[in-house]
C-alpha cells in the first residue's frame, strides 16, 4: 500500500510541477473596487529584474493612456481627432504589418505628437523565438519605421498577446527597450461583441489607480464612443494624463510590485 501511495504522489507532482515552473505566460491582475494597484501575483517576481512595467509611481495620481494596434477598421483616425482635440499624447504600440499598410496612420500619430512603440513585426509569442528570431522581430520594426518617419523608434515594447516569461524580457531588455504591460483593461478587441460607450467608460473610470497604465484597442467603436468621457473623468478625479516618455526620462523609477494573494484575473490581449 505504502509503495502504491508514493507512486500516487509521484504521478500527481508529475503532473503539477510542469504548470507550476511554465515557461509562458499570459499577462493579468487581480481587480479591486478601491482604486488601488492591482495584485500581479507570481507574475511580480517574474518582471522583477527586468526593465519591464505595469504602473507607475503610485504616489502621484498619474495615469498612462497606450493603445494597441494591430490592424485599422476606420476607428483610429478618429480617436487621434479625440485626442488632438482633448490635448493628450499617448503610445500606440503597432506591427510591422500595420506600418507597412498603414503607413499614413503611422505618420498621422508621429505628427500629432504621439509616441509609436514596438509590438514586433508579425505579432509572435515572444517566449517561443530564438534569440536571433526575436532581435530580427523588433529590428524590422525599428528599420520600417525608420524608413517611413526618418526618426529612430522610442525603444518601448509591449508583448504580443501580453505572452511573457523573465527570459524573453532579459532578451528585450538587452536590445535596449522597456517593456509595457498594463495595469488597466479590459475586453475591448472583440469587434462584434461590443457591450456599449457605458460599459468602456465604467471600466476604465471604476479602476482607476495612481501610475495606471492603461490599455485600450485601437479597433473598438466603443472606446472611440467613450474616449471623450474617459479623458474627462480621469482629469475630474484629479489625474495628470502622462505619456510612456516619461519612463524613459526615469528609468531608475521604482517598480510597484505590490504584495498580496497569488490569484490572478488572466486577460490576453491581442
Amino acid at each position: 500500500m505504502k509503495k502504491f501511495l508514493l507512486v500516487i504522489v509521484f504521478m500527481l507532482g508529475f503532473i503539477v510541477l510542469p504548470t507550476l515552473s511554465a515557461s509562458s505566460y499570459g499577462w493579468g491582475f487581480k481587480r479591486n473596487t478601491d482604486h488601488r494597484t492591482p495584485d500581479v501575483g507570481p507574475y511580480a517576481q517574474e518582471i522583477e529584474g527586468t526593465s519591464s512595467y505595469y504602473v507607475g509611481p503610485t504616489d502621484e495620481k498619474i495615469v498612462f493612456l497606450t493603445f494597441d494596434a494591430g490592424y485599422d477598421n476606420g476607428v483610429l483616425p478618429k480617436i487621434l481627432e479625440v485626442l488632438a482635440e482633448k490635448d493628450v499624447k499617448s503610445t500606440f504600440f503597432v506591427t510591422g504589418d500595420f506600418i507597412e499598410r498603414e503607413s499614413s496612420l503611422v505618420l498621422d500619430i508621429v505628427f500629432q505628437g504621439h509616441l509609436v512603440g514596438n509590438h514586433t513585426w508579425s505579432h509572435k509569442d515572444i517566449t517561443k523565438l530564438s534569440d536571433a528570431e526575436l532581435k530580427s522581430e523588433l529590428e524590422k520594426v525599428e528599420e520600417a519605421y525608420y524608413k517611413l518617419t526618418m526618426q529612430p523608434l522610442p525603444k518601448l515594447f509591449r508583448p504580443p498577446s501580453g505572452q511573457f516569461n523573465k527570459e524573453s524580457l532579459l532578451k528585450v531588455q538587452k536590445l535596449g527597450y522597456l517593456t509595457f504591460f498594463w495595469s488597466l483593461a479590459y475586453k475591448d478587441w472583440e469587434t462584434n461583441h461590443q457591450k456599449g460607450e457605458e460599459h468602456a467608460y465604467r471600466s476604465v473610470i471604476d479602476n482607476l489607480h495612481n501610475g495606471a497604465i492603461i490599455l485600450l484597442h485601437t479597433v473598438s467603436e466603443d472606446n472611440l464612443k467613450a474616449l471623450p468621457r474617459i479623458i474627462d473623468g480621469i482629469r475630474e478625479e484629479g489625474y495628470t494624463i502622462k505619456n510612456l516618455d516619461y519612463f524613459m526620462k526615469n528609468k531608475d523609477l521604482p517598480k510597484k510590485l505590490p504584495a498580496g494573494n497569488f490569484f490572478v484575473i488572466g486577460l490576453q490581449i491581442i
